[in-house]
């Protein structure tokens, strides 16, 4: 691992240089990455790193952190359900904190999505809704349907089964194509051409699918490439004319990130079932769920006890995490959330629109609190992300764009730094 990072006063952190010797990075290649910046905390926008440097953060942490770090209402609530219940097991037993925000989403969601199945993590919960397709044909005697419809560009998790519908040709996970499932992988049905190649793979294969999922709105992981609500009303005219189960991965889009609560009111598209993660609990724990319509559910209602659905995450429903969900929840009712992502959008807009005349440019959108510049080719991403840290920002380019997903909280001051870094480095580019 390179340490040429430009770093200060590392060396004299025991714990970073003990630890480091024996972390398996994300994304990373062990041999070649920069070592990882030391953080010492964090506070609304800011992370304060060990070195005494202070970041503006541009992606919020993976896209979690939507009222920013450390925000009192959410402390508060974790802090008293860890002095009452910090965990107790969801089999045979269950708790306020869980049923409260099993309901709570159940009203704000669109729709008869109404059936809340708990997990620790966004690819875990993918893993569940398909699970949850398949079973609901088998359920039904159907045993051919057990593959699914996807797009390229998509991404949805790096577990076996998540990976197999995500973009595996051209995407990360192209490796394991011996490993993983064959599923139909197609483009969005966007243009005249590639909703006539999805119209011809659906009457091809439909036979054989328990479903179609799709990142609503936008594609995230996969390039940050947006699409049209319009897309998503042929996806669901398209699953109830071949009878599939239609799949909503909101772990990116939901909690307003794309401009509404959820992706799917924007589109006015209510899918058979909906993944969340992420911002679910402000980014303070790790929680996710799996949300179903009620069709999909009165398919597991039976005498017959082969007919539940056997899937049961140790941490499932975890009383920490779900009272940081509820807290969550609570600001976007008391504070004015999707104003504010309107308001970034905006800046957004205004902030990245010099980029458009920069070399090696190829576009530049925004869509509720996501910016992206596309270049042309990044050729050295650890060299880029260091150049984002010396302009005194945390931003974290991969493929080929630079992007923001700030906090929905962050100040007119720190967006506009943030946008400026953006526009000066990729001016420099090269």
């Amino acid at each position: 691992m390179s340490r040429k990072n430009g770093e200060q006063g590392t060396s004299r952190l025991a714990w970073y240089e003990a630890g480091l010797a024996h972390v398996w990075l994300p994304y990373a290649q062990m041999k070649t990455v920069r070592a990882p910046l030391p953080v010492a905390r964090t506070h609304g926008c800011r992370i304060m790193l060990c070195d005494g440097r202070e970041l503006i953060d541009g992606i919020a942490s993976w896209w979690t952190a939507c009222h920013g770090y450390n925000h009192p209402h959410i402390r508060k609530a974790v802090e008293h359900q860890l002095a009452l219940m910090p965990h107790i097991m969801f089999g045979g037993l269950a708790h306020e904190q869980a049923l409260t925000l099993a309901r709570r989403l159940a009203a704000r969601i669109p729709g008869d999505l109404t059936r809340v199945f708990f997990s620790e993590s966004g690819s875990v919960a993918v893993e569940i809704a398909m699970k949850m397709a398949v079973q609901f044909w088998l359920n039904q005697g159907v045993r051919k349907r057990k593959k699914f419809l996807a797009f390229k560009g998509g991404y949805h998790g790096d577990t076996t089964g998540a990976m197999a519908v995500c973009d595996s040709e051209d995407g990360m996970h192209a490796r394991f194509h011996g490993l993983l499932p064959e599923h139909h992988i197609v483009e969005l049905p966007q243009s005249e051409e590639s909703d006539a190649t999805f119209a011809r793979s659906l009457e091809c294969h439909a036979e054989e699918l328990a479903g179609i999922i799709v990142e609503p709105l936008v594609q995230g992981a996969g390039g940050m490439r947006f699409h049209t609500a319009l897309v998503l009303q042929r996806l669901r005219a398209a699953a109830d004319r071949y009878q599939l189960l239609l799949i909503f991965d909101e772990i990116f889009t939901g909690f307003g990130r794309t401009g509404s609560l959820f992706a799917c009111e924007a589109a006015g598209v209510v899918p058979d079932i909906m993944t969340l993660s992420k911002a679910l609990t402000g980014g303070t724990l790790p929680l996710a769920v799996t949300v179903a319509r009620d069709k999909v559910f009165d398919a597991f209602w039976s005498d017959d006890p082969t007919r539940a659905l056997l899937h049961g995450p140790t941490f499932m429903g975890n009383a920490l995490a779900c009272a940081a969900a509820n807290a969550s929840l609570d600001l976007f009712e008391r504070e004015p959330r999707l104003r504010q992502v309107a308001d970034i959008a905006a800046a957004l807009e205004r902030g990245l629109a010099p980029c458009r005349g920069l070399p090696g440019v190829t576009d530049v959108r925004v869509k509720g609190a996501i910016g992206v510049v596309e270049l042309d080719r990044i050729d050295d991403l650890e060299v880029l992300r260091a150049r984002f840290v010396e302009e005194g920002v945390f931003v974290r380019p991969f493929g080929s764009i630079v992007y923001l997903t700030p906090a929905f909280t962050i100040g007119e001051d720190e967006l506009a730094k943030l946008t400026r870094a953006v526009t000066k480095v990729v001016g420099k580019r090269g």
